[in-house]
């Protein structure tokens, strides 16, 4: 049974059913992401987005130094700890958790001692030293699905099964962060759509997350927002997803997940407030099965 609350630093998130699924909003401090590249590079751009976030109702802020866009080189660590520690420095007593997009061991020490609450790791937190760092700390944890290196993963992926070895890949790392002393409290899993896969694979993923979720008994993050997926959808280029990405976002809520990341903060939390009145509750739904079956 999944916990119905995410440790996570200094907080402790609601997942519970009946709460709204948390709204993890993106902010990149890079010059090259697929999406906003350039636009919160320097400190003070950063921090009014992060500030515009904050009014808009977000429940974390993701802190990334590091493009993971396909064909992406890697950075070094000192590029990667100039960008995202003063950042850090400058949010930490923001009132929301911070978190860190980083796969890097050192970057992940940096921050945890400056006061990051989360620790998102496209690379599983296969690293060398990566679960000793993060399994002597509180922090929350996101476990994620990569086929190959960013600079090659959209390079022919190929799966016999992608949800299959998607989930036995995010429960051997899940279950190599208990071994290490992890809480099962904070750990969740994202399956990695646009990570190594086609959009067909994304689809499969994305219908599948509700068995994800069973299968592992942990909550789930689900990050769509402005990626390759929605753009082959609705053939727009990503300053012309917002549509479809919070229609991603309200879909991924109804299959369980309990975490979105996003671009835009402000109109997901509008559409998960009218989703959670407007969506039937489990009693009427059974009513309504009762109803619909006795008339016809």
């Amino acid at each position: 049974m999944i916990s119905p609350r995410f440790k996570c630093g200094r907080f402790d998130l609601d997942l519970g059913v009946h709460a709204r699924p948390l709204v993890m909003g993106i902010l990149n401090v890079t010059p090259d992401s697929f999406s906003d590249g350039g636009q919160f590079l320097g400190l003070e751009a950063a921090l009014s987005h992060a500030e515009q976030m904050l009014a808009d109702g977000v429940d974390i802020i993701d802190i990334g130094g590091e493009s993971s866009r396909p064909g992406a080189l890697p950075l070094s660590l000192q590029q990667e700890l100039a960008r995202v520690m003063p950042v850090l420095y400058a949010l930490r007593d923001c009132g929301k958790p911070l978190s860190i997009d980083t796969y890097k061991p050192e970057v992940m020490r940096e921050a945890l001692a400056a006061g990051a609450d989360m620790i998102n790791d496209i690379r599983g937190f296969r690293e060398a030293g990566a679960l000793a760092i993060v399994s002597d700390s509180d922090c929350g944890l996101c476990v994620m699905h990569m086929q190959k290196a960013s600079a090659i993963m959209q390079v022919a992926p190929h799966y016999d099964d992608v949800t299959a070895q998607v989930t036995a890949f995010l429960l051997e790392r899940a279950g190599a962060l208990e071994t290490a002393g992890v809480e099962r409290s904070r750990i969740c899993l994202d399956p990695g759509f646009g990570f190594g896969k086609t959009l067909g694979h994304n689809v499969d993923l994305f219908r599948d997350m509700g068995r994800l979720r069973d299968t592992s008994g942990l909550p789930v993050l689900a990050g769509v927002s402005r990626k390759a997926m929605i753009g082959e959808l609705t053939g727009r280029p990503p300053g012309e997803r917002l549509a479809g990405s919070v229609a991603a976002a309200l879909a991924a809520a109804l299959q369980g997940a309990r975490i979105l990341r996003v671009h835009d903060v402000a109109e997901t939390v509008d559409a998960l407030a009218v989703w959670q009145a407007l969506k039937p509750v489990p009693d009427q739904l059974q009513e309504q099965t009762r109803g619909n079956f006795n008339d016809a």
